[in-house]
């Protein structure tokens, strides 16, 4: 699609708000790209699994021709510079950006953690992140009218780490600097940029926690979820504030999760 086609798309009926998530095949992505296509939005699911980003499409049902799936791995600056292309090619600007996609390391003490484990989670939850938002802000001021919004996923753990969980903690500090100085940097160029930091979402990464976790006083303990969609409902909420305005950081989580006091 010609990018001047895109731009009838939106004047004829659709999307007139588009956005990219990263990560959107599962968990917590899957959640937000959802909810920003039932908010009206066209998205743009990324994520390295092509079956399960056309699983998440089809879950848009009617909504499915304004989505599109674009198999992308955020440690390669190719594939991410490829995403945005074609997300412009597709629709001819993007909205928002929400920076999802990130991974963990088995909880293993700090001095056994092998190299190679560091260094793929640094690659996703940090490079990933700095790239996607590399090429957002490129898109983002050069499109009329220009700028956007940016949401980083960050973590509870961006505050407090949990045990043994050196290599996410680190990525997720490091994200909270990444959002700061996105946010500084975006605006010159109309680009706000923000921060949820989620405790206890339920997916397949925190299963494990009704069962038991192993807190920092070394004991083991359930901890609380909460539903994704309410992750999906936050972000919508401020990636529709308009531009002047900003969520600069938001926590959501478990009301009854130790983190509150934690250490």
């Amino acid at each position: 699609m010609t990018e001047s086609r895109a731009g009838r798309e939106g004047e004829s009926g659709g999307p007139a708000r588009i956005a990219i998530v990263t990560g959107a095949g599962t968990g917590i992505g899957k959640a937000v790209a959802l909810a920003l296509v039932e908010d009206g939005y066209g998205v743009v699911f990324a994520g390295r699994r092509a079956d399960l980003l056309d699983a998440a499409v089809t879950c848009t049902g009617a909504a499915a021709p304004h989505c599109l799936a674009v198999p992308t791995d955020v440690r390669d600056p190719e594939s991410v510079r490829a995403l945005f292309a074609t997300t412009k090619q597709r629709f001819g600007r993007l909205d928002l950006l929400f920076n999802n996609a990130g991974i963990g390391t088995p909880p293993i003490p700090m001095e056994d953690l092998p190299f190679e484990q560091w260094k793929s989670v640094v690659e996703t939850n940090l490079n990933g992140a700095f790239l996607c938002t590399q090429e957002a802000i490129r898109l983002m001021k050069a499109q009329t009218p220009r700028g956007g919004r940016i949401i980083n996923n960050g973590s509870i753990s961006a505050h407090a780490p949990r045990p043994h969980s050196v290599a996410y903690t680190a990525t997720k500090h490091a994200i909270t600097g990444l959002t700061r100085s996105t946010s500084l940097d975006g605006r010159a160029h109309d680009i706000a940029c923000s921060q949820i930091d989620i405790g206890n979402a339920a997916t397949e990464l925190t299963a494990r926690m009704p069962l038991g976790v192993l807190q920092a006083n070394g004991q083991v303990a359930a901890e609380p979820t909460i539903d994704t969609a309410h992750v999906g409902r936050a972000v919508v909420y401020m990636a529709n504030l308009p531009l002047d305005t900003n969520v600069q950081f938001m926590t959501l989580m478990a009301t009854k999760m130790p983190w509150i006091g934690r250490g």
